[in-house]
Protein backbone atom coordinates (compact mmCIF):
# COMPACT_ATOMS: atom_id res chain seq x y z
CA UNK A 1 0.00 0.00 0.00
CA UNK A 2 1.13 3.04 -0.94
CA UNK A 3 0.68 6.88 1.09
CA UNK A 4 -1.89 8.31 -0.26
CA UNK A 5 -0.57 12.37 0.35
CA UNK A 6 2.37 11.06 -1.42
CA UNK A 7 0.62 10.08 -4.17
CA UNK A 8 1.01 13.00 -7.62
CA UNK A 9 -2.18 14.62 -8.16
CA UNK A 10 -2.43 13.55 -11.64
CA UNK A 11 -1.55 9.73 -10.79
CA UNK A 12 -4.58 9.80 -8.37
CA UNK A 13 -6.99 11.68 -11.28
CA UNK A 14 -5.89 9.24 -13.57
CA UNK A 15 -6.74 6.64 -11.44
CA UNK A 16 -10.41 7.60 -10.47
CA UNK A 17 -10.73 8.39 -14.17
CA UNK A 18 -10.10 4.41 -15.20
CA UNK A 19 -12.86 4.03 -12.02
CA UNK A 20 -15.41 6.09 -13.55
CA UNK A 21 -15.57 8.79 -10.81
CA UNK A 22 -15.49 12.16 -11.97
CA UNK A 23 -13.21 15.03 -11.77
CA UNK A 24 -14.35 16.55 -8.54
CA UNK A 25 -13.45 13.63 -6.12
CA UNK A 26 -10.05 14.74 -6.47
CA UNK A 27 -10.59 18.22 -4.53
CA UNK A 28 -12.74 16.23 -2.00
CA UNK A 29 -9.70 14.07 -1.22
CA UNK A 30 -7.31 16.64 -1.33
CA UNK A 31 -9.68 18.89 1.06
CA UNK A 32 -10.33 16.00 3.79
CA UNK A 33 -6.78 15.16 3.50
CA UNK A 34 -4.94 18.25 3.53
CA UNK A 35 -7.68 20.76 5.06
CA UNK A 36 -9.53 18.59 7.20
CA UNK A 37 -6.46 16.96 8.36
CA UNK A 38 -8.46 13.39 8.62
CA UNK A 39 -6.55 10.28 9.44
CA UNK A 40 -8.29 7.39 7.49
CA UNK A 41 -10.09 6.84 4.54
CA UNK A 42 -12.83 5.89 6.22
CA UNK A 43 -13.37 9.26 7.74
CA UNK A 44 -14.00 10.75 3.67
CA UNK A 45 -17.86 10.90 4.75
CA UNK A 46 -19.26 12.48 1.23
CA UNK A 47 -17.85 9.85 -0.83
CA UNK A 48 -19.56 6.36 -1.34
CA UNK A 49 -18.47 3.55 0.48
CA UNK A 50 -17.30 1.66 -2.10
CA UNK A 51 -14.86 4.38 -3.54
CA UNK A 52 -13.58 4.23 -0.35
CA UNK A 53 -12.80 0.45 -0.61
CA UNK A 54 -11.25 0.78 -3.33
CA UNK A 55 -8.80 3.55 -2.13
CA UNK A 56 -8.71 1.40 0.86
CA UNK A 57 -7.39 -1.58 -1.13
CA UNK A 58 -4.31 0.49 -2.57
CA UNK A 59 -3.83 3.57 -0.28
CA UNK A 60 -3.10 4.75 3.70
CA UNK A 61 -2.75 7.85 5.24
CA UNK A 62 0.02 7.35 8.10
CA UNK A 63 -1.21 10.71 10.85
CA UNK A 64 1.23 11.81 12.46
CA UNK A 65 -0.42 12.40 16.21
CA UNK A 66 0.33 14.05 19.96
CA UNK A 67 0.96 11.62 22.51
CA UNK A 68 1.52 13.83 25.15
CA UNK A 69 2.12 17.72 25.63
CA UNK A 70 3.66 19.30 28.63
CA UNK A 71 2.94 23.42 29.73
CA UNK A 72 5.79 25.35 31.36
CA UNK A 73 5.37 28.00 33.66
CA UNK A 74 6.38 30.45 30.69
CA UNK A 75 3.57 29.35 28.73
CA UNK A 76 5.77 27.04 26.39
CA UNK A 77 4.19 24.08 25.08
CA UNK A 78 6.56 20.83 24.30
CA UNK A 79 5.17 18.16 22.76
CA UNK A 80 6.24 14.40 22.01
CA UNK A 81 4.44 13.51 18.79
CA UNK A 82 3.91 9.61 17.74
CA UNK A 83 4.72 8.93 14.29
CA UNK A 84 3.18 5.96 12.25
CA UNK A 85 5.85 3.21 12.61
CA UNK A 86 5.72 4.16 16.60
CA UNK A 87 8.88 6.60 16.66
CA UNK A 88 8.61 9.06 18.06
CA UNK A 89 10.12 13.43 17.90
CA UNK A 90 9.49 16.47 19.76
CA UNK A 91 8.24 19.90 19.00
CA UNK A 92 7.56 22.92 20.45
CA UNK A 93 5.22 25.84 20.89
CA UNK A 94 7.08 28.94 21.89
CA UNK A 95 4.31 31.86 22.72
CA UNK A 96 5.49 35.29 22.92
CA UNK A 97 3.23 38.90 22.57
CA UNK A 98 3.69 39.24 18.84
CA UNK A 99 4.75 35.58 17.95
CA UNK A 100 3.62 32.15 17.68
CA UNK A 101 6.43 30.08 16.81
CA UNK A 102 7.14 26.75 16.03
CA UNK A 103 9.79 24.68 16.80
CA UNK A 104 9.68 21.47 14.40
CA UNK A 105 12.29 18.29 14.33
CA UNK A 106 13.23 17.02 11.06
CA UNK A 107 14.73 13.73 11.74
CA UNK A 108 14.48 11.03 14.50
CA UNK A 109 17.49 11.45 16.43
CA UNK A 110 20.39 13.34 14.74
CA UNK A 111 23.57 11.77 13.47
CA UNK A 112 25.58 15.03 13.86
CA UNK A 113 26.94 13.78 17.76
CA UNK A 114 27.12 17.60 18.78
CA UNK A 115 28.58 17.58 22.38
CA UNK A 116 26.18 19.57 23.85
CA UNK A 117 22.52 18.28 22.70
CA UNK A 118 20.85 15.98 23.81
CA UNK A 119 19.43 14.88 20.95
CA UNK A 120 23.27 14.69 19.34
CA UNK A 121 23.55 11.72 21.99
CA UNK A 122 20.71 9.82 20.62
CA UNK A 123 21.30 7.13 17.17
CA UNK A 124 19.41 8.70 14.04
CA UNK A 125 16.56 6.08 13.18
CA UNK A 126 15.61 7.62 9.89
CA UNK A 127 14.09 10.76 8.34
CA UNK A 128 11.07 12.10 8.51
CA UNK A 129 8.59 12.22 5.52
CA UNK A 130 7.75 15.58 3.93
CA UNK A 131 3.72 15.01 5.19
CA UNK A 132 5.12 14.04 8.72
CA UNK A 133 7.09 17.63 9.01
CA UNK A 134 3.91 18.94 7.92
CA UNK A 135 1.44 17.32 10.35
CA UNK A 136 3.64 18.52 13.18
CA UNK A 137 3.32 21.98 12.27
CA UNK A 138 -0.56 21.26 11.56
CA UNK A 139 -0.57 20.03 15.05
CA UNK A 140 1.49 22.82 16.96
CA UNK A 141 -0.37 25.25 15.24
CA UNK A 142 -4.12 23.72 16.80
CA UNK A 143 -2.51 24.00 20.16
CA UNK A 144 -1.56 27.57 19.26
CA UNK A 145 -5.49 28.08 18.57
CA UNK A 146 -6.81 25.72 21.61
CA UNK A 147 -4.01 27.58 23.43
CA UNK A 148 -3.87 30.93 22.70
CA UNK A 149 -6.47 31.62 20.18
CA UNK A 150 -3.60 32.81 18.12
CA UNK A 151 -2.43 31.00 14.99
CA UNK A 152 1.00 30.16 14.25
CA UNK A 153 3.00 33.11 12.78
CA UNK A 154 6.24 31.86 12.39
CA UNK A 155 8.40 28.05 12.08
CA UNK A 156 12.32 27.40 13.07
CA UNK A 157 13.62 23.91 11.96
CA UNK A 158 15.85 23.90 15.12
CA UNK A 159 14.10 20.83 16.31
CA UNK A 160 15.85 17.15 16.82
CA UNK A 161 17.64 16.10 13.53
CA UNK A 162 19.88 17.84 11.23
CA UNK A 163 17.15 19.70 8.36
CA UNK A 164 19.83 19.81 5.48
CA UNK A 165 20.59 16.17 5.33
CA UNK A 166 16.78 15.69 5.27
CA UNK A 167 17.06 18.14 2.18
CA UNK A 168 14.33 16.76 0.04
CA UNK A 169 11.52 16.24 2.47
CA UNK A 170 12.35 19.62 4.00
CA UNK A 171 11.91 21.61 1.17
CA UNK A 172 8.90 19.57 -0.12
CA UNK A 173 7.07 20.03 3.52
CA UNK A 174 8.37 24.15 3.43
CA UNK A 175 6.50 24.10 -0.37
CA UNK A 176 3.38 22.90 1.51
CA UNK A 177 3.21 24.85 4.47
CA UNK A 178 3.56 27.65 2.10
CA UNK A 179 1.24 26.96 -0.45
CA UNK A 180 -2.76 28.30 -0.34
CA UNK A 181 -3.67 24.75 0.20
CA UNK A 182 -1.66 24.45 3.49
CA UNK A 183 -1.25 27.14 5.72
CA UNK A 184 -0.16 29.60 3.46
CA UNK A 185 2.57 31.43 5.64
CA UNK A 186 5.28 33.28 3.86
CA UNK A 187 8.92 31.95 3.59
CA UNK A 188 10.02 34.83 5.06
CA UNK A 189 8.54 33.73 8.72
CA UNK A 190 10.63 30.23 8.34
CA UNK A 191 13.85 30.04 9.64
CA UNK A 192 15.55 26.43 8.49
CA UNK A 193 19.07 26.25 10.94
CA UNK A 194 21.72 23.61 10.02
CA UNK A 195 24.97 22.64 12.04
CA UNK A 196 26.77 23.46 8.82
CA UNK A 197 26.51 21.62 6.05
CA UNK A 198 28.09 23.42 3.30
CA UNK A 199 27.17 21.61 0.12
CA UNK A 200 23.67 21.32 0.88
CA UNK A 201 24.08 25.46 2.07
CA UNK A 202 25.33 26.30 -1.77
CA UNK A 203 22.00 23.67 -2.79
CA UNK A 204 20.09 26.16 -0.92
CA UNK A 205 21.73 29.18 -2.97
CA UNK A 206 21.04 27.49 -6.57
CA UNK A 207 17.14 26.29 -5.51
CA UNK A 208 17.08 29.96 -4.74
CA UNK A 209 14.84 29.75 -1.05
CA UNK A 210 12.94 32.94 -0.24
CA UNK A 211 12.80 31.37 3.91
CA UNK A 212 15.61 32.42 6.68
CA UNK A 213 18.71 30.14 7.43
CA UNK A 214 20.47 29.86 10.75
CA UNK A 215 23.94 28.59 11.63
CA UNK A 216 24.72 27.27 14.65
CA UNK A 217 28.29 28.56 15.13
CA UNK A 218 28.83 28.05 18.72
CA UNK A 219 32.69 28.60 18.34
CA UNK A 220 34.55 31.12 16.49
CA UNK A 221 37.99 28.77 15.35
CA UNK A 222 38.35 25.25 14.09
CA UNK A 223 40.00 23.85 16.76
CA UNK A 224 37.17 24.42 19.40
CA UNK A 225 34.31 23.84 16.69
CA UNK A 226 35.73 20.36 16.05
CA UNK A 227 35.70 19.12 19.87
CA UNK A 228 31.90 20.26 20.32
CA UNK A 229 30.74 19.84 16.81
CA UNK A 230 32.40 17.19 14.93
CA UNK A 231 30.89 17.79 11.75
CA UNK A 232 33.32 20.83 11.82
CA UNK A 233 36.04 18.30 10.52
CA UNK A 234 34.65 18.14 7.41
CA UNK A 235 33.11 21.47 6.88
CA UNK A 236 35.59 24.15 8.37
CA UNK A 237 35.11 27.38 9.07
CA UNK A 238 36.44 28.73 5.47
CA UNK A 239 34.53 26.17 4.15
CA UNK A 240 31.27 27.46 5.56
CA UNK A 241 32.11 30.77 5.10
CA UNK A 242 32.29 30.80 1.51
CA UNK A 243 29.11 28.58 1.73
CA UNK A 244 26.83 31.29 3.53
CA UNK A 245 28.80 34.20 1.26
CA UNK A 246 27.25 31.68 -2.11
CA UNK A 247 23.88 31.44 -0.06
CA UNK A 248 23.43 35.02 0.38
CA UNK A 249 24.79 35.80 -3.14
CA UNK A 250 22.34 33.59 -4.75
CA UNK A 251 18.98 34.51 -2.76
CA UNK A 252 19.41 37.74 -0.71
CA UNK A 253 17.81 35.82 2.17
CA UNK A 254 18.63 36.54 6.29
CA UNK A 255 21.40 34.92 7.91
CA UNK A 256 21.20 34.27 11.52
CA UNK A 257 24.56 33.54 13.68
CA UNK A 258 23.94 31.08 16.63
CA UNK A 259 26.33 30.81 19.12
CA UNK A 260 25.43 29.29 22.98
CA UNK A 261 28.00 30.12 25.55
CA UNK A 262 29.56 27.54 27.51
CA UNK A 263 31.46 28.42 30.25
CA UNK A 264 34.66 28.38 30.23
CA UNK A 265 35.13 27.22 26.63
CA UNK A 266 33.66 30.02 24.60
CA UNK A 267 33.02 32.97 26.88
CA UNK A 268 36.15 34.86 26.88
CA UNK A 269 37.12 38.10 25.08
CA UNK A 270 39.03 36.40 22.87
CA UNK A 271 36.28 34.11 21.87
CA UNK A 272 34.52 36.84 21.09
CA UNK A 273 36.80 38.81 19.23
CA UNK A 274 37.37 35.79 16.82
CA UNK A 275 33.48 35.54 16.82
CA UNK A 276 33.59 39.31 15.66
CA UNK A 277 36.25 38.41 12.64
CA UNK A 278 33.75 35.25 11.82
CA UNK A 279 30.25 38.00 11.56
CA UNK A 280 32.51 40.34 9.46
CA UNK A 281 32.93 37.95 6.63
CA UNK A 282 29.53 36.45 6.57
CA UNK A 283 26.43 38.78 5.41
CA UNK A 284 24.63 37.91 8.48
CA UNK A 285 21.92 40.55 10.13
CA UNK A 286 22.15 39.32 13.77
CA UNK A 287 24.05 36.68 16.20
CA UNK A 288 21.73 35.49 18.77
CA UNK A 289 24.00 34.41 21.44
CA UNK A 290 22.16 31.73 23.37
CA UNK A 291 21.68 30.42 26.78
CA UNK A 292 23.42 26.95 27.58
CA UNK A 293 20.25 24.77 29.02
CA UNK A 294 21.89 22.04 30.82
CA UNK A 295 21.79 18.60 29.67
CA UNK A 296 22.81 15.13 32.01
CA UNK A 297 24.92 14.03 29.11
CA UNK A 298 27.27 16.79 29.43
CA UNK A 299 29.50 18.78 31.63
CA UNK A 300 29.14 22.39 30.05
CA UNK A 301 27.70 24.75 32.46
CA UNK A 302 26.18 28.27 31.88
CA UNK A 303 28.58 31.48 32.35
CA UNK A 304 27.76 33.92 34.94
CA UNK A 305 25.59 37.07 34.38
CA UNK A 306 29.06 39.53 34.80
CA UNK A 307 31.08 37.46 32.08
CA UNK A 308 27.81 37.07 29.62
CA UNK A 309 27.49 40.90 29.92
CA UNK A 310 31.05 41.19 29.28
CA UNK A 311 30.99 39.81 26.78
CA UNK A 312 27.91 41.19 24.87
CA UNK A 313 29.27 44.59 25.65
CA UNK A 314 32.46 43.41 23.44
CA UNK A 315 30.48 42.42 20.65
CA UNK A 316 27.83 45.56 21.05
CA UNK A 317 31.43 47.75 21.16
CA UNK A 318 32.45 46.39 17.87
CA UNK A 319 29.39 47.17 15.94
CA UNK A 320 28.34 43.38 15.59
CA UNK A 321 24.00 43.25 15.55
CA UNK A 322 23.59 40.51 18.82
CA UNK A 323 20.66 39.54 20.88
CA UNK A 324 20.71 37.71 24.12
CA UNK A 325 18.42 35.43 23.61
CA UNK A 326 16.76 33.88 26.59
CA UNK A 327 15.88 30.51 27.17
CA UNK A 328 12.32 29.22 27.15
CA UNK A 329 10.75 26.55 28.66
CA UNK A 330 13.51 25.26 30.47
CA UNK A 331 11.72 23.43 33.20
CA UNK A 332 9.69 20.70 31.22
CA UNK A 333 13.02 20.16 29.01
CA UNK A 334 11.98 22.21 25.92
CA UNK A 335 14.48 24.80 25.47
CA UNK A 336 18.00 24.87 23.23
CA UNK A 337 19.53 21.78 22.97
CA UNK A 338 17.27 19.44 25.32
CA UNK A 339 14.94 17.98 22.94
CA UNK A 340 15.56 14.35 23.69
CA UNK A 341 12.61 12.05 22.81
CA UNK A 342 13.07 9.68 25.47
CA UNK A 343 10.77 6.94 24.24
CA UNK A 344 11.16 4.59 27.28
CA UNK A 345 10.62 7.81 30.14
CA UNK A 346 6.47 8.60 30.48
CA UNK A 347 6.31 12.58 30.17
Amino acid sequence: MENLRHIPVDVLEQTLTEWGEPKFRIKQIKDWIWVKNIGSIEEMSNISKELRAKLHELFYIPKVSIDHSQYSEDGTVKSRFRLHDDRFVEGVLIPTDKRMTACVSSQVGCSLSCKFCATGYMKRMRNLDWDEIVDEVTLIDSLAQQTYNKKLTNIVFMGMGEPLLNYKNMMQAIERITSPEGLGMSPRRITVSTAGVSKMIRQLGDDGVKFKLALSLHAANDAKRNEIMPINESNDLKTLIEALNYFYQKTKSEITLEYILFSEFNDSLEDAAELVKVYRQIPADLVNIIEYNPIEMADFKKPNEAVTDRFMDYLSKNRVNARLRRSRGKDIDAACGQLANVEQTNL
